[in-house]
């Protein structure tokens, strides 16, 4: 309704609303802030006072509807590991869908907690089981390794294939690989911005592997993956300590020891070998330690690409990786041939074309465990599951091949397996105890008089 009145010569029409009064002047007024309007709000005492909004809820809807808020929920939900951006856009209405639905909520939560405990026992059972698909993984990585040892070290001695020569098949057999970021509408060369890291991680990862296959043409092949891996793991502990800055706790590094003093009973000599009064021959105790100093250094590579990987897991996808280093490959790959005077010879026979397929499929199964487990775990843990490798080529190597094992490498290798056994334990078991003490402890709370 509209009401009329004379003030000072001039006419003034109100228009009066259940929340706010509203007062227009026919003339200028010097005091309100925008020419000929003036906004008057609900006093105490006012009809409708109690139902006008009180400044906390305008402060919460700013909150809630300002370019700062925004800007952190976008920046916040690809980073969660289980939750989607669908989820929360699906309970947000239900928030914000008037006060009876958002009391009713609250009073169910406030009175049972039953909601509560089932969301942290479902987020509890879905990161158990992501942990356990992380670890079969990388398990399951450790055991394709270890094949690919004894693989490789069967085309090199019953059909003459050098292991620089597998190293380029495989590289460009998995060339293939570009079609899952096409697939995906991903730039197979990384995103823009970490293009050259990416360059860099598949050089690290190619030097390593080229060095890794050359060793074996100069040391024997146990040694030669025993001194890789211990010289990974450590190395990648260090370096993800001193670039990524990631700590290692004190289990997982208890646990990491037992496996490299595993690993360095594996390389210890054999009795033969020490007791031996006849000179040692100067060629062949160089060629030995060429092996071995190529052996070292691609642990260091290979610790550098696991690190440079974890840093780039938010941006660059396992396909893309695997593409990377595929192309990386294929050029390091022949320049290593050229350089160490390797010569070409390609399978003449249907088995071997059939092993040097295995090699193939084992190594990418190889990388993608182990690649995918980079995303959620530190380097360095990830290098010692795959000390697996090394008990695996070791039985496979006593059923294919007529070698029985010293004392010191069952020790060794019985050592490796415990150590890693004891790590996945302790990443698996007491995630289960621990989502129920909080569960268990947020139902406490729930339950308390004091909200």
């Amino acid at each position: 309704m509209e009401s009329t009145h004379l003030l000072t010569g001039s006419k003034k029409k109100v228009k009066i609303h259940p929340h706010t009064v509203t007062a227009k002047y026919t003339t200028h007024t010097p005091y309100s802030p925008q020419p000929g309007v003036h906004t008057h709000f609900p006093q105490p005492g006012d009809e409708g006072y109690d139902d006008a909004p009180s400044f906390e809820d305008f402060g919460s809807f700013l909150d809630e509807t300002s370019d700062k808020k925004q800007l952190t929920e976008s920046r916040r939900w690809p980073l969660t590991m289980f939750g989607s951006k669908d989820k929360d856009t699906t309970n947000k209405p239900q928030a914000a869908g008037g006060g009876e639905g958002s009391q009713g909520g609250a009073r169910a939560a406030k009175g049972s907690g039953k909601g509560v405990g089932e969301q942290l026992a479902s987020f509890g059972e879905a990161s158990v089981s992501a942990s356990r698909l992380t670890w079969v993984g990388l398990l399951g990585a450790a055991l394709a390794h270890g094949c690919l040892i004894v693989l490789t070290r069967l085309a090199s001695e019953r059909f003459s294939l050098g292991p620089l020569f597998l190293l380029l098949v495989r590289s460009i057999v998995q060339l293939l690989s570009v079609a899952v970021p096409l697939h995906r509408g991903e730039n197979p060369f990384g995103p823009e911005g970490y293009r050259l890291r990416l360059f860099c991680y598949g050089i690290a990862y190619s030097i390593s592997l080229c060095c890794a296959y050359s060793s074996l043409s100069f040391a024997y092949p146990g040694n030669a993956t025993a001194t890789w891996r211990l010289a990974t793991t450590a190395l990648s502990a260090t370096l993800a300590f001193l670039l990524l800055e990631e700590r290692l706790g004190l289990g997982d590094g208890i646990s990491m020891a037992a496996g490299l003093c595993g690993l360095g009973l594996v390389l210890l000599p054999t009795a033969d070998e020490s007791n031996s009064d006849s000179p040692t021959d100067p060629v062949v105790f160089w060629r030995g330690a060429f092996g071995w100093s190529l052996s070292a250094l691609a642990g260091l590579w290979m610790a550098l690409a696991l690190v440079g990987y974890r840093s780039l897991k938010e941006r660059v996808g396992v396909g893309t990786a695997l593409f990377t280093v595929s192309w990386t490959g294929c050029l390091l790959a022949p320049a290593s041939m050229a350089l160490l005077q390797e010569g070409w010879s390609w399978p003449t026979s249907v088995p071997a074309w059939g092993l040097v397929l295995g090699l193939v499929a084992c190594s990418i199964a190889a990388f993608l465990g182990m690649t995918h487990a980079l995303t959620r775990l530190h380097p360095a843990l990830v290098s010692a599951s795959q000390s697996l490798e090394v008990p695996v080529a070791m039985l496979l190597q006593m059923a294919v091949l007529p070698l029985a094992p010293t004392a010191p490498e069952v020790v060794g290798n019985v050592m490796v397996v415990l150590s890693v056994g004891w790590l996945v334990a302790m990443k698996l078991l007491p995630a289960r105890g621990g989502g129920r003490r909080q569960r268990e402890e947020y139902e406490e709370i729930l339950d308390s008089p004091i909200k």
